[in-house]
């Protein structure tokens, strides 16, 4: 949320997507996320600057290999940074910038580029159950409220410390029911 209240133009974007599949006479619902692209992109491009925790799960190494030209012995705990990896300026234009059209397309889920919940056989395997969770509860979110910042300064998206990469600052925002919303909001 806060990357849209900074990106007001993504965020009015997402509500036009929202409202011409879904309407404004009912909720959205899982259903729906299929015909949302937008709103995937942007939580690609989210778990893309802001991934869950900088780092995977540790793995250990089960045999001797070389990984980019360093030798790692068996045993060896790896890390993989993935918050440096999906914000590498070889790999992504503008790398440090919030553009969820990167995504358009065949690159819409990111497969191949990002890994903000791991790879392969370990992939972490609730990640359909979060993309569903979080694409549902932002699509509503943006489908039911009007969004703002609190001032006329942008959100300060520095980040804090901890595991899991919290703003450094608590998200504050404004948010008012949608006219065009309050009869469904009403029957709830």
């Amino acid at each position: 949320m806060a990357l849209l209240l900074n990106n007001p133009e993504v965020l009015k974007k997402a509500t036009s997507e929202i409202d011409s599949v879904v309407g404004m006479s009912r909720l959205l619902q899982e259903s729906d996320l299929a015909d949302l692209p937008y709103l995937r992109c942007i939580i690609t491009e989210t778990l893309r600057l802001y991934p869950l925790a900088p780092h995977l799960v540790p793995h250990e190494a089960s045999r001797d290999c070389v990984v980019a030209g360093h030798a790692v012995a068996r045993g060896t705990m790896v890390l993989v940074d993935v918050y440096s990896m999906q914000r590498d300026p070889r790999v992504w234009e503008d790398s440090d910038k919030f553009m969820p059209e990167r995504f358009k397309g065949s690159k819409a889920d990111g497969s191949g580029w990002m890994m903000p919940f791991g790879m392969g056989r370990r992939k972490c395997p609730g990640e359909g159950l979060a993309l569903r969770t979080v694409g549902m509860a932002l699509g509503v979110m943006i489908q039911c409220f009007q969004w703002e910042r609190v001032g006329k300064e942008k959100v300060d998206m520095s980040e804090g410390s901890g595991l899991t990469m919290p703003m450094a600052a608590p998200l504050t925002a404004m948010c008012l029911p949608r006219v065009e919303m309050e009869s469904v909001l009403k029957s709830l």
